[in-house]
């Protein structure tokens, strides 16, 4: 499964308008202040639906100037296992685990001025959701 979610996001990246590959983006630092930041731009979506507090285990995060793509694993701090049954996302009747894959969360991020900002995410996606949701926030993407 990571394999495949490595090869959509990469096939994200180039639809946001930058090639794909070592030249087009770059995977930010562990510990870094940009890795920090897109998390921290997820994390209160992440803790709306899954209650706080979350931590993220990072499957994939590519940035290409002002985009980002990210792939997480959602936690609870160190390392325990959200039981999704037990979530405010449950309580509220948008847990529907037939329809999802998990917890796992992927996000597209813009930077506006100095901030990021998660501009669209899923969490427990069973599709490439993020391909169609590509152009209405980045005007020269191309059509996927």
């Amino acid at each position: 499964m990571h394999k495949f979610r490595a090869v959509v996001a990469g096939l994200a990246v180039f639809a946001c308008g930058v090639p794909a590959g070592a030249a087009g983006y770059n995977e930010p630092a562990k510990g870094s202040d940009l890795r920090r930041a897109l998390a921290d731009a997820l994390r209160p979506h992440a803790e709306w639906m899954l209650g706080a507090p979350v931590e993220f285990v990072v499957d994939d995060l590519r940035v290409a100037g002002d985009r980002a793509f990210g792939s997480f694993s959602p936690q609870r701090p160190g390392g325990g296992a959200i039981n999704a049954a037990r979530t405010p996302m449950a309580a509220r009747g948008a847990w529907e685990p037939e329809f999802m894959n998990g917890i796992h969360m992927e996000a597209l991020y813009q930077k506006s001025g100095g901030t990021w900002v998660a501009v669209h995410w899923h969490i427990g996606a069973t599709d490439v959701w993020y391909a169609g949701n590509v152009r209405p926030y980045v005007s020269n993407a191309p059509t996927i």
